[in-house]
């Protein structure tokens, strides 16, 4: 399905002959990417004339839903033909990274749906929390399930990607502060600085991370991530030329 936007807008452009689409936070939801990237095959297929299609990714691949493992295999193995795609880091891969390099995230990683991702992956969480296992058993546990090529797509994910007027993040940008040097904690954390902020950013931020029930459309940023994993609706934004629509599941 498609969404019209608000004519009251401004409509920042893209390069000439460039059709984008940016996939807000997926978290585990294999079965709703598959079916909205299925829409953005058929939607490109109506844009015969452009040059160029375009994937941006924005983060939050895993955690809380069901199939982690089958989000990232299905990105490296199978990515829509035809498409140029780039994946942004979120900040739920990073809690992974971070618990890969040292046990004693285990607690942080388990309280933002870590242990959804690690049953993905074949690992007994159940045993190990039965016998109170040290935070290092369960590293070992997921190292071991982890297949290198995923390991590899988490380690490689960027912070942020530029097309024409529109910078593509996970989580938004801290106003004051020149784009080329933001923080990676922000880039993947903000919300209150950069939500509340009402002037400028000298790009269109379009940004996932914050869950809301339909896409946030302002002067300054467009927010994606429409709660896939509770709400089932998996929203992708389709940007070409001066102007912006919506497909969703």
């Amino acid at each position: 399905m498609t969404l019209p936007v608000s004519s009251g807008l401004a409509h920042p452009a893209l390069p000439e002959g460039l059709l984008l689409y940016a996939v807000g936070d997926i978290h585990g939801r294999l079965d709703l990417l598959r079916s909205l990237l299925e829409q953005i095959e058929a939607d490109a297929g109506a844009h015969a004339d452009t040059r160029r299609r375009t994937l941006v990714f924005l983060g939050d691949y895993v955690d809380r839903g069901p199939d982690s493992r089958g989000v990232v295999a299905d990105l490296i193995e199978s990515p829509p033909k035809g498409f140029e795609t780039h994946f942004l880091k979120g900040n739920h891969e990073a809690i992974l990274l971070d618990f890969l390099e040292d046990a004693w995230h285990l607690e942080h990683w388990l309280v933002n749906g870590g242990q959804a991702t690690m049953e993905s992956y074949g690992v007994d969480t159940q045993a190990l929390a039965r016998g109170a296992a040290h935070p290092e058993a369960w590293r070992q546990a997921f190292a071991k399930a982890l297949p290198e090529s995923h390991l590899r797509f988490f380690k490689n994910l960027h912070l942020s990607v530029t097309f024409g007027d529109y910078l593509f993040v996970h989580a938004g940008v801290r106003p004051g502060v020149p784009l080329a040097e933001q923080s990676e904690a922000d880039l993947i954390w903000i919300r209150g600085p950069f939500l509340d902020h009402a002037g400028s950013f000298d790009k269109i931020v379009v940004h996932g991370h914050t869950p809301v029930r339909l896409p946030v459309i302002l002067p300054n940023r467009i927010g994606i991530d429409t709660g896939a994993v509770f709400s089932d609706r998996l929203t992708a934004l389709r940007l070409r030329g001066g102007g912006r629509d919506f497909l969703h599941t």
